[in-house]
């Protein structure tokens, strides 16, 4: 357990650049200690004790406003930065070294009691304000653009971005590697330039015909 809740740390100081201390981050961080109290719902939970492990949870969102429920997975070095406004349902399951921002939704799409919430897999980072929806997976090493809302599956680092979520190109591996959101294009605008440069080309290969039959007749 120690063991844990030292890698816990480890991994704040690894992703925060802000974390200066180990005790402002054992006190001052409620991404890390909404993961502390969901690792005590979710026992609960599988032991089948599921009205205490929902009382944890709900003290939980109280003290931290993030949103865990008691049954979803979640793997080692998970960290959420900021926290606010994190929802997580029942039947999420994420990986191992995964990076959050606030104000994500990992919700789910029926009210059947099945599989229904995301399946993240290792090493996504899932920027601010996204949404996640429904029984998809999010393959390894994908990210998640600010504000995104992903309704469909992910490829194994992919870049998604926008409402829906599309899967952009043209990233350096370093935008990719750091989710420079600021620098991130949109490829609806990007599709929409290259019609419009593809479409200039072809009004000035007309024009040369035209001219050349022009010249050939006179």
């Amino acid at each position: 357990m120690f063991q844990r809740i030292e890698e816990d740390i480890k991994t704040v100081f690894a992703e925060d650049p802000a974390a200066r201390s180990f005790l402002e981050v054992v006190f001052c961080y409620p991404g890390l200690h909404a993961i502390w109290l969901h690792r005590i719902a979710h026992l609960f939970w599988q032991n089948g004790f599921r009205l205490i492990a929902r009382i944890v949870s709900h003290i939980n969102r109280i003290l931290t406003n993030i949103e865990i429920h008691p049954g979803a997975t979640i793997g080692r070095r998970f960290f959420i930065d900021h926290g606010a406004n994190v929802v997580i349902g029942e039947t999420t399951e994420i990986g191992d070294d995964v990076l959050m921002y606030q104000g994500v939704t990992l919700g789910g799409t029926s009210a059947e009691k099945r599989k229904r919430h995301p399946t993240i897999g290792n090493g996504v980072e899932i920027g601010a304000g996204s949404i996640v929806l429904g029984p998809i997976v999010i393959g390894n090493g994908a990210r998640i653009a600010a504000g995104s809302v992903v309704v469909k599956d992910v490829p194994a680092g992919a870049t998604v971005i926008g409402v829906p979520g599309r899967i952009g190109l043209g990233f350096s591996m370093k935008e990719i590697a750091k989710l420079e959101h600021g620098k991130i294009p949109d490829p609806i605008s990007d599709a929409l330039h290259f019609l419009m440069k593809e479409q200039e080309r072809l009004r000035q290969r007309i024009e040369e015909i035209e001219n050349s039959v022009q010249k050939s007749q006179e």
